[in-house]
């Protein structure tokens, strides 16, 4: 039995480290080497995971194209599970400034209707279960066996109804504040409706807020940065990666954030976190 199964989720980044955010139009701005990596958040929770030493197992659409073997090549390690994307592989162009931040100009790639075949997931023994916020991902949840399901909202506003049926259906939900005017009232609406029992929401610098099903909303602090901010790119999938192992190695709640913490905080100092220097930032959460 392995770890953990991770639905949908990859795709390619293309990297741009740009002079200042906004950027400013003019016809040309000389930038660094532009590089073309493994991305999306159920890559880079898959990869964190496995640099922890849990057993993943992968499973998603990819086109039959030069990403479509990125991803392949980047993933070679885990127990992979792929489908054919009609409309090629996911791809995104990350505009990152000297401090960091991040714009993303995302291409989904998305074919309406489309959905994950059950026969790439359905019955693999886990333990738990990540499933990416992607349409081609919404119908899993009844397909994955009453194991305990984990998924990510990321920059959800609160009331997109694309977000809704994946806040309500998951027993522990990852957000960010950063689109939320009340991210605790939207955290209890997630724990009142749905069947979550924890709910995770990160604020960057200010750490994150914590609810459980019958508790109140605790804060909890961010950890410190090992350096300056080089690319905040994958620091939210190290941070659920950290938590994730340490709640599948049954570790208490506090723990578990701080595991998140520490990851996401190494991974904000390290260019490129979707691939390899993710292991680096991952690995040092395990330190006491």
């Amino acid at each position: 039995m392995s770890d953990l199964l991770v639905l949908g989720g990859s795709g390619v980044d293309t990297t741009v480290y740009v002079p200042e955010l906004p950027l400013p139009y003019r016809d040309t701005h000389h930038v660094p080497p532009v590089t073309d990596r493994i991305g999306n958040t159920g890559a880079g929770v898959a990869l964190g995971c496995h640099a922890l030493g849990l057993g993943v197992v992968f499973a998603d659409l990819i086109g039959d194209d030069p990403q479509g073997a990125l991803i392949r090549d980047a993933l070679r390690d885990l127990d992979c599970r792929f489908g054919r994307a009609a409309a090629g592989s996911r791809r995104s162009v990350l505009l990152v400034g000297p401090d960091g931040r991040r714009t993303s100009l995302h291409d989904a790639r998305a074919m309406p209707g489309e959905r994950l075949p059950r026969e790439l997931y359905a019955g693999v023994p886990v333990r738990h279960a990540h499933v990416s916020i992607i349409d081609a991902c919404r119908d899993v949840f009844a397909d994955l066996g009453g194991v305990p399901v984990s998924t990510d909202l990321h920059d959800w506003d609160g009331v997109n109804d694309h977000h809704r049926d994946f806040a309500r259906q998951a027993d522990l939900v990852f957000l960010s504040a950063a689109a939320l005017p009340d991210p605790a009232a939207t955290m209890r609406e997630i724990i009142e409706r749905g069947r979550a029992h924890t709910v995770v929401c990160t604020r960057g610098a200010l750490g994150c807020l914590v609810l459980t099903r019958g508790s109140a909303v605790r804060a909890f602090p961010a950890a410190p940065l090992p350096g300056p901010i080089a690319d905040t790119n994958g620091a939210g999938d190290a941070f659920v990666s950290g938590f994730l192992y340490g709640t599948l190695r049954d570790r208490p709640l506090e723990e578990c954030v701080r595991l998140g913490a520490v990851a996401g905080a190494h991974a904000c100092t390290v260019p490129g976190t979707h691939e390899s220097p993710i292991t680096e930032a991952v690995l040092l959460a395990r330190s006491p």
